[in-house]
């Protein structure tokens, strides 16, 4: 997938969701390569995704790769009075391992997976910029297995002193409380179906082929 592609099918998903989200303000979305972390303008705010998932191919040698750790990015501002928001956005890079070259390759994702990221950036947005409860953040890596230990040196956003966490650590938090969840659940259907109304019909039957059974094998003890 090409740079102006991937560029394209952002803005593509972030202008479609922020007119449902905010249809009265009008937004943009700028790629900026230059941006910078915690260097903020008056007014603006920050939002950083850690843990999107994405898939790198070299230029130089066509080695490809899986990363569970790409980092994304934004800053957001909203000018209250007249209604315009703009949002600048950078996709760190990563440095091919295979072959060991300078330069760096950018990422490219799934159409659903830019989705999940722009509900993430519209959470955030919604929250700092509108002072609003976003919502659920969603989390990306629970779709693809890590891919073993984060290479912080082959990393742009680790040499520019962004700190990750692990993303599988995280995952297994959400995976535990997945799995509780889901057996409270089976534990209440399963409550649940056995005091049903069919079940109850058939316990009612049985009861009274019991009843049946022992009053026939009483009358026939008396004759």
């Amino acid at each position: 997938m090409s740079t102006s592609l991937t560029t394209c099918e952002w803005k593509k998903v972030f202008y479609e969701k922020i007119e449902v989200a905010k249809p009265a303000d009008s937004w943009e979305l700028i790629i900026d390569p230059n941006l910078k972390p915690n260097e903020l303008g008056p007014g603006w705010k920050q939002y950083l995704e850690q843990h999107a998932s994405g898939r790198f191919h070299c230029s130089w040698c066509w080695h490809t790769w899986q990363s569970a750790n790409v980092v994304i990015l934004f800053h957001m501002h909203l000018d209250r009075a007249q209604r315009v928001g703009s949002v600048r956005m950078r996709v760190f890079k990563q440095l091919c391992y295979q072959c060991g070259t300078s330069r760096l390759d950018e990422s490219s994702m799934l159409e659903e997976n830019i989705e999940g990221l722009v509900d993430n950036l519209i959470t955030s947005l919604r929250e700092q910029c509108y002072d609003e409860d976003g919502g659920q953040y969603r989390i990306h890596v629970a779709s693809r297995p890590d891919s073993g230990l984060h290479r912080s040196e082959f990393c742009e956003a680790c040499q520019e002193g962004i700190v990750h966490w692990k993303p599988s650590e995280k995952l297994l938090e959400e995976d535990a409380a997945y799995t509780d969840a889901s057996k409270r659940k089976a534990q209440a259907g399963f409550v649940y179906n056995f005091f049903s109304f069919r079940w109850c019909l058939f316990w009612g039957a049985l009861c009274l082929v019991i009843v049946y059974l022992q009053f026939f094998r009483g009358r026939s003890s008396f004759l």
